[in-house]
């Protein structure tokens, strides 16, 4: 197993993969992926972490739910048809255009066996520090998801709550982002 990697804003990209409307009807506590997604959109906001939003076949599943509030700033989109972030174009060229500090991808979204399992691994296998933020992931069957999260542990993947995450990102009290960050955290 490798050694816990620690985040730091500067080197962390966050990915919101397929929050859609046709999606979130169908998912499993979709309140709580918004949310935690939110929470996490709230930190990138704060310290300027590039977002990646995505899209699976929009055409057909709609676009991502309202409820999310994307950062206006660091935005990017990519609409696929492939299950794997990784294995679409768009994406990719997105990704090769990161700055090169950012060794860190931080992941949410739907469905947590499908696209959510296979760009965690992808990332990981392209030298990615990768982590799952567990409660704002999920899929239509509560098992799959459970079942997701525990083959990414196993795979090296790290699986956290979105508190977790943000916590590792803000690092202390005091500063300023946290208490930009204190009112969404209560």
């Amino acid at each position: 197993m490798k050694d816990l990697q620690l985040m730091y804003p500067r080197r962390t990209c966050i990915i919101v993969i397929d929050p859609q409307e046709r999606l979130m009807k169908a998912v499993e506590k979709p309140e709580r992926v918004v949310g935690n997604t939110n929470l996490l959109m709230r930190t990138a906001e704060i310290f300027d972490i590039p977002v990646i939003a995505t899209t699976q076949y929009k055409k057909g599943l709609g676009p991502i739910v309202s409820e999310i509030e994307l950062p206006q700033k660091g935005l990017y989109f990519a609409d696929k048809t492939e299950f794997n972030c990784f294995y679409n174009k768009d994406f990719q060229n997105i990704v090769n255009k990161l700055p090169a500090s950012v060794d860190t991808l931080v992941l949410t979204g739907v469905e947590a066996h499908i696209c959510v399992f296979q760009t965690a691994l992808s990332s990981l296998r392209a030298g990615y520090n990768t982590w799952v933020a567990t409660d704002a992931v999920s899929s239509r069957k509560k098992r799959n998801a459970k079942q997701a999260i525990s083959l990414m542990q196993a795979s090296s993947i790290w699986c956290a709550p979105t508190e977790t995450i943000v916590y590792q990102l803000l690092k202390k009290a005091g500063t300023d982002q946290f208490k930009a960050m204190l009112k969404h955290l209560k």
